[in-house]
């Protein structure tokens, strides 16, 4: 005798994932679903507006008939001080990097502090310094700020919000929205390296080399691909959740696919080896200074020669074409040759890294 069939109740008593939480968790700040949930029931009903829509790096406005580009961005990183970089040298880099992803020209900043009881003179004294340095190198000016205080104890040392202004000289959409089907796929440089050397020095891991953060401006290296003319149909720079979520996000906006090649995504042996003793993916580990460039494939050669002249870290490299078809997906072709769907991380891998 066959044993029955189950019961709608029993399909009504199975635990599912619940895709709504009650209340925020770290996972909220990891750049994944969790992220992109918390934009999408909070934020973008609050804040509605043709801009936001655009679901870009920065805001793209215009003003006395110029284009202005326009981010902000907050930084948590802890420890404050690391290999490569520190919170003041990301805080100028992440939004001047976010204004460049819009094909703007970075001009201005803003710098507001959030300081703990506590925290050593000497301490905000270097990352001001840090920031001093960034700004230069970048060509950009901080011209305004604030500062609060709050008691010991709960601000965790120091806290900096940073927010840009810049100018678009040329008459490109770049955006996901210009992305189409036989576009190149392109990164910058090497993935992964600011993501393991935050965990290196969390975790007190030794190799024989230090993993040093990416973490650089990307002005150089937009600007030229810019000068030369080339057709970009969209920039985004690798920061939290890494290559796989920036691709991602750029594939749901286009409604388009991204198919990439896993034997062309350019990892170095440390971060690799650093990536498999903490058991972290390194397609999903965040980085600084890198980017993604999206264009026609007859501009990729053009576009490979001069980021290999102009762009801060390891050699650029073609890892993917677009498609039309699965929508909204991004694929990834393995070493043995089969074919995977990279989807966003459901919560936070490396928190509190930028």
């Amino acid at each position: 005798m066959s044993d029955p069939a189950p019961s709608a109740s029993v399909f009504s008593s199975c635990p599912v994932p619940l895709s709504h939480r009650a209340e925020i968790t770290v996972g909220h700040g990891g750049g994944g679903k969790l992220t992109q949930d918390l934009i999408d029931r909070v934020f973008r009903p609050a804040f509605a507006h043709p801009a936001l829509e655009a679901q870009h790096d920065g805001a793209v406005l215009t003003a006395g008939g110029a284009r202005l580009a326009f981010t902000t961005d907050s930084h948590v990183v802890t420890p404050l001080f690391f290999p490569g970089s520190d919170i003041g040298r990301i805080a100028v880099n992440g939004t001047v990097n976010d204004l460049c992803m819009c094909g703007a020209r970075p001009l201005w900043l803003s710098a507001a502090f959030i300081l703990e009881e506590g925290l050593a003179t000497a301490t905000l004294q270097r990352v001001v310094t840090s920031m001093r340095e960034a700004a230069a190198a970048a060509g950009v000016a901080i011209v305004t700020g604030d500062t609060k205080v709050v008691e010991r104890g709960k601000g965790d040392g120091l806290y900096v919000t940073t927010a840009g202004v810049g100018v678009i000289e040329h008459h490109l959409t770049i955006a996901p929205s210009s992305v189409r089907p036989g576009d190149a796929v392109i990164v910058s440089g090497d993935i992964g390296r600011h993501g393991m050397a935050i965990m290196a020095t969390r975790e007190g891991l030794a190799f024989e080399s230090a993993i040093e953060s990416d973490c650089a401006p990307l002005v150089a290296p937009v600007q030229a691909l810019l000068a030369a003319g080339l057709e970009l149909h969209c920039l985004r720079d690798l920061t939290r959740g890494g290559l796989a979520t920036a691709l991602v996000e750029i594939a749901e906006s286009a409604r388009l696919c991204i198919g990439i090649d896993e034997t062309r995504v350019p990892v170095t042996e440390l971060v690799r080896g650093a990536c498999e003793i903490l058991g972290l993916e390194p397609l999903y580990v965040a980085n600084e200074g890198r980017f993604v460039c999206i264009l026609p494939e007859a501009q990729a050669s053009t576009a490979l020669e001069i980021l290999r002249r102009t762009a801060p870290g390891g050699a650029p490299a073609l890892i993917g074409h677009v498609r039309a078809a699965p929508a909204s997906t991004v694929t990834l072709r393995s070493v043995i040759g089969a074919e995977r769907i990279l989807d966003r991380l459901s919560g936070e891998q490396l928190p509190r890294i930028c």
